[in-house]
């Protein structure tokens, strides 16, 4: 266990969703010190947690070495970089690099996230099927990967910013890890016309860090009575809790 920073940083996260794993991949990629604070999706709009996210969204943070809350995964990862990262071992520290690694984050954070998260929405949990709004979002994923594919494909690294993996890659991981799921198709379908991308996502699903956090997730969701996807044990599969969403959906009108 890492004694640095010397008071753990205590993540607040609701295990199924993919933004908190951003901040805890980066936590264990730089050996940080720090604590899980993991409860139900049930629970966001609640206290006590909305008074440390009044927004009501995972993940936040509580830094007892700085005294600072903080949300938004973005801003997490930006802080946890500048005061963590003091050998730039995910980082750089010129000017161009570092503002390169805050654009691609921003991309990840303005485009992958929002998108695959609406896709998700519609494709799985939306109580209406709507085919526009689902082909909407799965092209805005294909747009966003063809962007990631072409800059990749151009770069002798194949890391996103200078000849080695930074936060701003790392950000994009969680998300693409649940692209299959996403969109309802198997692994090679969904990186079909993206070599590149699928070889920079691969190298990072490697990572040891990586794995711990997979091993920390399943842990967390065990704990809520949860399946890998999020899907309440006991229930087969997505179809069948849309199902019940509608049928708890009706009871409540």
């Amino acid at each position: 266990m890492s004694t640095f920073p010397p008071k753990p940083i205590r993540v607040w996260l609701t295990p199924p969703g993919p933004n908190s794993w951003k901040v805890v991949l980066v936590l264990e990629e730089l050996g940080l010190n720090y604590e899980i604070k993991s409860f139900s999706f049930a629970d966001v709009k609640k206290k006590p947690f909305t008074d440390v996210n009044p927004n009501g969204r995972v993940p936040a943070i509580e830094d007892p070495n700085t005294g600072l809350t903080l949300w938004e995964s973005g801003a997490i990862l930006q802080y946890v970089i500048e005061l963590y990262d003091t050998e730039h071992r995910l980082s750089y520290e010129g000017l161009e690099e570092r503002h390169l690694c805050s654009q691609w984050l921003h991309f990840q954070m303005s485009g992958q996230g929002p998108y695959y998260g609406q896709a998700s929405w519609f494709q799985h949990l939306h109580v209406d099927k709507i085919p526009s709004a689902i082909d909407r979002y799965f092209n805005e994923i294909k747009r966003v990967n063809n962007v990631l594919e072409g800059v990749l494909a151009a770069k002798e690294s194949q890391w996103l910013v200078g000849d080695k993996m930074t936060f701003a890659d790392m950000a994009f991981m969680p998300w693409n890890f649940r692209l299959s799921e996403v969109m309802s198709r198997s692994w090679d379908e969904v990186w079909e016309g993206l070599p590149h991308v699928r070889a920079w996502h691969e190298r990072m699903v490697s990572l040891p860090s990586w794995k711990r956090c997979m091993e920390i997730r399943a842990r967390c969701m065990d704990e809520q009575g949860l399946q890998w996807n999020g899907v309440p044990k006991g229930i087969e599969t997505f179809n069948d809790y849309e199902k019940e969403l509608a049928m708890r959906d009706e009871v409540e009108k």
